[in-house]
């Protein structure tokens, strides 16, 4: 059937209104791409795939980036800052900060503290712990609950006159997106930011004649598991104290938190924790006898954690010391911190430095005085021989048993 003219005419209009409408539409979303990726240059010097973190799930409209000496990276500083971020805003999210980008170099003149002594390893603010997991896929990286950290090896590399024999790359989404998926970014974004991360690192490769490059990241990569497991049903970092036998002596903690074992990471833990119905008749049953100078307070107060540092970390460790700056503890020694219960022991795997720490609860270091030494050995004999390390250095045994300083308040420890 032929339309009467009237409105065959008025069709022939709408259309084209919704042909212009839709050219005018295309064209702007073209001017918003390019212009984010423009600014994601910019701000990023030109090291991040600028497709990548416009696939992210709030990256959209309007994308700015951070100007000033601080949020942009100028890669002219990187060797003597040692690490560049930049920081990226999002009209999506009506323009607040969304994302994140950093890149370093090793050797650097930062250093890596060791755990304290009244920070637990659970969130605090009462959410969710969602310990890192290794990327695998043969990348050392990392995933943790904001975002993804890959290194790449780089001997005999030189910035501006300084040697470097590795590279790193971080991509993150900021802590105060709301729309993180119960704590953690959602599947989508994590492999996105496992893309950005290792394009990132072989951007920064390329710029800096290293001549290594990383793989392409694994896909599907698994959200971080939630929280602690009985220390029974262990099976990554801390499997060695539930196979040491440890775990089923009274007092000592009866959950951990975890992550998968790689040995080529930098920073390998293992967090135990007493649960608070345990640590509670455990005060009531020995604090008279001990005058314990604190109770064991909430879940997650009474815990002990372990790290083994490798690499370029493992020479850069401090202790911390209360009221002062923290100590080294310098590969090839061992020893205790000079305030409260934190060790640290070290050894050589394949060339490598490690430094091996642990550190016990203020309060609950009091209780399992007479089974430190046996604890931290059984830790890093598991990990020592895992790796095939030598080259042991280990506290003597006057270290464990000597008094705790206790004269401090808590409000002073830092």
């Amino acid at each position: 059937m032929q339309l009467p003219d009237g409105i065959r005419k008025s069709a022939n209009i709408l259309l084209c209104l919704v042909a212009v409408a839709g050219i005018g539409f295309s064209g702007r979303e073209i001017w918003q791409n390019l212009h984010a990726r423009q600014q994601i240059d910019a701000g990023c010097g030109g090291l991040v795939p600028a497709g990548r973190v416009l696939a992210l799930d709030r990256a959209g409209g309007r994308i700015t980036h951070r100007r000033g000496e601080e949020g942009t990276i100028e890669l002219d500083q990187l060797a003597d800052e040692g690490a560049q971020g930049c920081e990226l805003f999002s009209e999506k999210l009506g323009g607040r900060w969304f994302f994140t980008a950093t890149v370093g170099v090793f050797p650097t003149a930062g250093f890596v503290v060791a755990d304290n002594v009244i920070s637990s390893p659970l969130d605090q603010e009462g959410g969710q712990t969602y310990p890192a997991q290794p990327l695998g896929g043969g990348i050392t990286g990392s995933v943790d609950d904001l975002g993804v950290t890959v290194k790449l090896d780089c001997p005999g590399g030189e910035l501006d006159g300084k040697s470097f024999d590795a590279l790193w790359a971080r991509a993150e989404l900021h802590a105060s997106v709301l729309w993180l998926e119960h704590g953690q970014p959602g599947g989508h974004d994590r492999n996105v930011l496992a893309e950005t991360a290792v394009s990132t690192a072989n951007n920064l490769a390329e710029r800096l004649g290293c001549a290594e490059r990383l793989p392409d990241p694994p896909t599907g990569i698994p959200a971080l598991p939630e929280g602690t497991v009985p220390v029974g049903r262990t099976e990554g970092t801390c499997a060695w104290y539930r196979e040491s036998g440890l775990a089923e002596r009274d007092g000592f903690p009866d959950e951990a938190l975890e992550g998968r074992v790689d040995d080529a990471l930098w920073d390998e833990r293992c967090a135990l924790i007493l649960t608070e119905a345990e640590a509670w008749e455990l005060y009531y049953a020995r604090a008279g006898d001990l005058e314990l100078p604190s109770d064991p307070g909430e879940y997650g107060d009474w815990f002990i954690t372990f790290h083994t540092y490798l690499g370029e970390d493992a020479r850069r460790v401090k202790v911390p010391r209360i009221g002062d700056d923290p100590i080294t503890a310098p590969h090839g020694t061992a020893g205790r911190g000079p305030d409260r219960a934190i060790w640290w022991a070290s050894s050589t795997c394949d060339g490598r430095p490690q430094i091996h720490t642990m550190t016990i609860a203020h309060g609950y270091d009091r209780l399992l005085a007479a089974e430190t030494e046996v604890l931290f050995r059984a830790y890093v004999t598991e990990i020592t021989d895992r790796r095939g390390c030598t080259d042991l250095a280990f506290p003597e045994s006057d270290s464990f048993r000597s008094p705790l300083d206790e004269t401090t308040p808590l409000h002073d420890i830092t």
